[in-house]
């Protein structure tokens, strides 16, 4: 392939790097909400996530447009190993054990890429029927719903309560305001204006501490964490409660590339393969765990953008990945984001942790699951039940499985093992 084609394929240059810049800033609100939340860099983040879509692109034969982002599925589990290494004082930063788990999980994609090209994507993912990833993503939403509510309502000292409420329930006014009411590239980034409109209200309110602004250097590399083996019992803890997960975020992998063939008319699932797509994903959350960075996954804003603009060109991603690199190197905007305060990104996450389950839902609708049966009333029961009910998982001695995957797992078997249809169905059946 042609260096040309590589860096602008086939557009002119100027065009291709201002698209690029439009990707970046439209999915730049998600991906700084999984750091800012769960305490992980957010420069590490942008760098892990910039370089992640290269690797991506790379291991795809520079085909599919997509841009690697920071997974929302992972933040209850790299605030449970967050927790763990507070609460035992454990040797190092606690972004070096959460390290280890995002790339054994990429590892676990690696292998499943490995799966699919041995057996074939539809023999794979008849593992996943709608029920179970219906489910799983309504887990996984719902599940993120009391770290959204604990932002607003955790009161910060000489900061009266009140407050909260003002700038969160401002921020979210502001991103349904430009989802139903803009047109044009600000529709594109309703969560970003939302965190800015947010930021400002905050600041005049006086709840913005901006020493960290002032004091941050214009210019610095991302303070990387490597992995550490320190305490073993730390090291296995966050393996088992961060690596399962991505059993859970395969499916959505699988959906994401799925909805960028249909709006660019290329099924990617053939070409270049799901077992590339899923290796260039892995890989890129190996090597941004290396790093300490979150899991890198497939976008669906990145599809938006893409139906959007109706520009399907992978360079312009690759461009935008660039562009994420460059803004992780600048200190004064690290410290901006250090300063968000909690009920800004509380309201945003209102919106995108309510909108993960509205996914849920649609995929249960859009795919006719009818639940007049009860082979989807059972196991929708057990995964819900097991998901929201079984908080933090179950513990083994030093082994912990989180409850998303006790439930993806139970999920799968059940939609295997179950008849679809009970005995009075089959009799019904039958007598027609």
């Amino acid at each position: 392939m042609k260096l040309k084609s590589i860096l602008w394929g086939g557009d002119k240059p100027g065009r291709a790097v201002t698209l690029g810049i439009q990707h970046v800033f439209a999915m730049f609100g998600s991906t700084v909400l999984v750091p800012t939340l769960t305490g992980l860099d957010p420069a590490v983040t942008l760098l892990c996530m910039g370089l992640g879509t290269l690797i991506f692109h790379l291991f795809t034969d520079f085909k599919v447009p997509a841009f690697m982002g920071s997974s929302f599925a992972f933040i209850t589990a790299i605030c449970a190993v967050r927790d763990y290494c507070e609460k035992n004082a454990v040797e190092g930063n606690f972004a070096s054990y959460v390290g280890i788990g995002i790339l054994s999980s990429g590892v676990l994609y690696m292998i499943l890429a490995g799966l699919v090209k041995l057996f074939g994507a539809k023999r794979i993912t008849s593992f996943f029927p709608p029920i179970v990833t219906g489910c799983m993503i309504i887990i996984i939403g719902m599940m993120l719903a009391p770290t959204a509510m604990s932002s607003v309502t955790t009161a910060v000292a000489g900061i009266p309560v009140w407050k909260n409420w003002v700038v969160a329930v401002f921020t979210i006014l502001v991103i349904l305001a430009v989802m139903f009411f803009v047109r044009g590239f600000f529709k594109l980034i309703p969560i970003l204006i939302g965190i800015v409109a947010g930021y400002l209200l905050s600041f005049a309110l006086g709840m913005v501490e901006t020493a960290p602004v002032v004091e941050a250097a214009w210019f610095r590399l991302p303070e990387i964490s490597l992995p550490t083996f320190a305490d073993m019992d730390a090291v296995i803890y966050a393996i088992t409660m961060i690596a399962p997960i991505s059993v859970v975020t395969f499916v959505e992998h699988v959906g994401d590339i799925t909805a960028n063939g249909a709006v660019t008319g290329h099924n990617y699932i053939e070409d270049p393969g799901l077992h590339r797509t899923l290796f260039g994903c892995g890989l890129a959350s190996v090597f941004s765990g290396a790093m300490g960075g979150p899991a890198a996954t497939t976008y669906s804003e990145n599809t938006g953008v893409l139906a959007a603009t109706r520009n399907y060109n992978p360079a312009t991603l690759r461009i935008a990945a660039v562009f994420a690199i460059v803004l992780s190197l600048f200190g004064k905007v690290s410290g901006v984001l250090a300063t968000i305060p909690g009920p800004v990104m509380g309201g945003v996450s209102i919106i995108l942790f309510g909108m993960i389950a509205s996914v849920g839902l649609r995929m249960l609708i859009e795919n006719n699951v009818d639940f007049t049966k009860s082979y989807n009333t059972i196991i929708a029961a057990v995964m819900l039940v097991i998901g929201l009910g079984l908080n933090g998982g179950l513990s083994f001695g030093n082994f912990e499985i989180s409850s998303t995957a006790i439930a993806a797992v139970l999920g799968v078997i059940l939609a295997k093992v179950l008849p679809k249809e009970d005995a009075d169905e089959r009799a019904a059946n039958k007598a027609k």
